[in-house]
């Protein structure tokens, strides 16, 4: 993944340094074993060396994934907690979800991991409890307000590729 920042980085300079000076700084050990701990996962080794390259953005600049801003290791939990918060509240509903093969048909599982975010209330998330079929560790796309969960990409890896 450190090559991965590397050539992404090279491209942000070139192409978009103000996307680039947005850019957090490296996560530290601390902080990613305070995240898996919060979350009561052990995340990724791909997503985790990433977030070693820039811990998220700061959200001063356009989004650095396509219409998705990079959350930071605080924001992430954050995400996640909210929607914990929402699935465990007794008027959630968890039905109605339109699944994938391979993701969980929840409108919201604990073992998804929000990384990324458009703004308006929708996240790219790893999927730590795929369904049969489904990849430990595909992205997914959850939408706020549709009950559509796509996987997105196979792996983090394959998925950050495609930005470089």
């Amino acid at each position: 993944m450190a090559h991965a920042w590397q050539l992404f980085e090279a491209s942000l300079q070139a192409h978009k340094p103000a996307i680039l000076a947005d850019l957090n700084p490296p996560a530290t050990s601390k902080t990613l074993q305070q995240l898996q701990s919060e979350l009561g996962v052990s995340l990724p080794e791909d997503f985790l060396d990433a977030l070693r390259g820039h811990d998220g953005q700061m959200g001063n600049s356009e989004p650095l994934l396509g219409a998705y801003q990079w959350l930071s290791s605080a924001r992430i939990l954050d995400a996640w907690a909210f929607w914990k918060k929402q699935s465990e509240s007794s008027g959630f509903d968890n039905s109605g979800a339109e699944a994938d093969p391979g993701v969980q048909d929840d409108w919201w599982n604990i073992g998804w991991i929000p990384f990324a975010t458009n703004g308006s209330g929708d996240y790219l998330c790893l999927d730590l409890r795929p369904a049969a079929g489904g990849r430990f560790g595909q992205v997914i796309s959850v939408w706020h307000d549709d009950g559509a969960r796509r996987v997105v990409s196979e792996s983090f890896t394959d998925w950050f590729a495609r930005f470089f």
